[in-house]
């Protein structure tokens, strides 16, 4: 213990702020473009760029497409290592399940399929009964998009946010967890520590000298976004705990959660096993136009979301049709089920309970699947807030210690440094450098996604090295010229990906703001322009601070400034 509580609190906010910075670093910065996630993967496949559809015809089109669905050729490798002997044929595995999804942001449905097979698997525990099938289809036309392309937004910067994307067992999640227990923990310290918080939400000095204004920039941005801050790391943290952290009845609890499925199914009349006797399937249209009266009923008229099939084929077959959700903050509770052989109503969802409604109200908030751009804008603000309160704070960090640990040729400083550059300016180049790959690659490469997943980590990997190689200067007390050179760096491929993209596409900005608008497209453009302005900026500070360094404090002790 130190020498009195609110030291305490700075030592614990200090370090472990410091410690987990970096993930909670890509975790803001990722998170906020999750926010747009969907119109980042209309700007990386411009085969998606067109106006968002409605659930198309189930009976006239769907149908088709999914009787022509196989299993995805990586999957059958990955079930191949999990069960006893050789899996079928594709074409021989009868498909059991089926399920569309779309949004008001998404011009394309997402689909898929589980098959069956009668492989046994390796692993007792293992209820892995079947292998996946899925793909991306045109509603325009019902024909499902080629594979290869990455939904960067959706499937690459999303999953960063609260996984790494580090698939190693549940490493990522446990790291973002306790990233996000941190963030609280760092929260509340801050409070501590600053008694004149009040005062510091207007307090900004950018004469100053650099430790001061840094401390200023991180005091301000940490009290301004403070409820947004705790709001995100308490639910994101929840959001763990329900599906990640403590999963006991599906994990530990195996029979218990069995028979709370049979108890489930037995109150609800769902199916919970193919009865074995094949039945054909009633019009699914129709049971989508039912839902859509009993929506409307309710007054809470509405489009299909996400259409769902379970035991395809057999006499238990039963469909679940949800409603869209944009116009509500909760987006669940809206589900109707029907007889897949007869299309009678077998289910309708009741009203969740209080707690219930608290915890998906919380956990909505959170996701944010409904519709409201003011408040998108919001989110993306407050997520950059956050990552300038975390960048400052590693700033402010160097900067308090650097002349100490260069009197005492401590390094310290030098890594700290060295991964603050790499946590900020080198995950944005790695991000901005994958749109770059996006549109340089060409369309029909093989594993195009898989291209432009190793430029990501290669541009970040170099960032590290630069980063590291450069911090000389950082052990003589001045500042590491990387953070100016990587700001260049990223001016350039900021400016470089519209370009492309235009060019490649001939969706340039005159088109997308003016001739055809297509906000997702432009909007994406002039981020990246404004990107690059930001980022110029930032360089001929840096720029002009280290002059600034260079003539105030010429030596430090024998030190020679000039080096390094």
């Amino acid at each position: 213990m130190l020498a009195n509580f609110r030291l305490t609190m700075t030592w614990i906010h200090t370090w472990f702020g410091l410690v987990l910075g970096y993930v909670l670093m890509a975790c803001f910065f990722f998170g906020s473009l999750a926010v747009f996630d969907r119109e980042i993967d209309r700007w990386a496949i411009p085969d998606t760029r067109f106006a968002p559809q409605p659930m198309p015809s189930y009976d006239n089109m769907m149908r088709f497409m999914f009787e022509d669905m196989l299993p995805h050729p990586s999957d059958m490798a990955a079930t191949a290592n999990r069960v006893k002997g050789a899996l079928p044929a594709p074409e021989a595995m009868p498909m059991q399940t089926l399920y569309a999804f779309t949004t008001h942001r998404d011009p394309v449905l997402r689909v898929g399929a589980e098959f069956g097979i009668p492989n046994e698997p390796l692993n007792g525990s293992d209820e892995h009964e079947h292998v996946h099938g899925w793909g991306t289809l045109d509603p325009r036309s019902g024909k499902l998009l080629a594979e290869g392309s990455l939904r960067i937004g959706s499937e690459w910067f999303y999953p960063l946010h609260y996984n790494l994307n580090l698939h190693w067992g549940l490493v990522g999640y446990f790291l973002v967890g306790l990233a996000g227990f941190i963030m609280m923990v760092a929260l509340v310290t801050g409070v501590i520590m600053h008694r004149k918080i009040f005062r510091e939400f207007f307090t900004f000095r950018p004469a100053k000298k650099t430790q001061r204004s840094t401390l200023d920039l991180h005091n301000m941005t940490g009290v301004i976004a403070l409820p947004f801050h705790f709001f995100f790391a308490f639910t994101g943290v929840l959001i763990f705990a329900a599906s990640i952290f403590y999963p006991v009845s599906g994990f530990y609890l195996t029979k218990l959660h069995d028979h709370h499925e049979a108890i489930e199914s037995q109150r609800t009349g769902l199916p919970l096993k193919p009865a074995g006797i094949a039945a054909p399937l009633a019009s699914v249209d129709a049971m989508m136009e039912e839902a859509k009266r009993i929506w409307a009923a309710r007054d809470m008229a509405g489009e299909v979301g996400y259409l769902r099939v379970e035991h395809l084929g057999d006499r238990n077959s039963y469909v679940s049709i949800y409603r869209a959700g944009s116009d509500r903050v909760i987006y669940e509770g809206t589900g109707i089920h029907f007889n897949g052989s007869t299309g009678a109503v077998i289910l309708e969802d009741p009203p969740a309970s209080t707690v219930g409604n608290i915890s998906s109200y919380l956990m909505s908030l959170h996701l944010q699947h409904f519709e409201h751009w003011p408040l998108r804008w919001l989110y993306v603000l407050g997520g950059l807030l956050g990552c300038v309160c975390i960048a400052t704070g590693f700033i402010f960090f160097v900067e308090k210690r650097k002349r100490r640990h260069a009197e005492y040729n401590n390094y310290g400083c030098r890594v700290v440094d060295a991964l603050a550059v790499t946590a900020v300016t080198g995950m944005v180049i790695a991000a901005v450098a994958m749109l770059v790959a996006n549109r340089l690659l060409p369309v029909d490469i093989a594993d195009k996604g898989q291209w432009e997943v190793r430029v990501f980590w290669g541009a970040w990997g170099l960032a590290l090295v630069h980063a590291a190689l450069r911090s000389g200067p950082v052990a003589n007390a001045r500042i590491n010229p990387a953070w100016k050179e990587q700001c260049l760096v990223l001016a350039a491929l900021a400016v470089a990906a519209p370009v492309l993209n235009g060019w490649t596409t001939g969706d340039h900005l005159i088109q997308t703001l003016f001739v055809e608008p297509f906000w997702p497209v432009a909007g994406l453009d002039l981020c990246l322009l404004g990107c690059a302005a930001v980022s110029l900026w930032a360089a001929r500070k840096l720029s002009l601070a280290d002059q600034s360094e260079l003539r105030v404090k010429p030596t430090l002790e024998g030190v020679d400034y000039g080096r390094g």
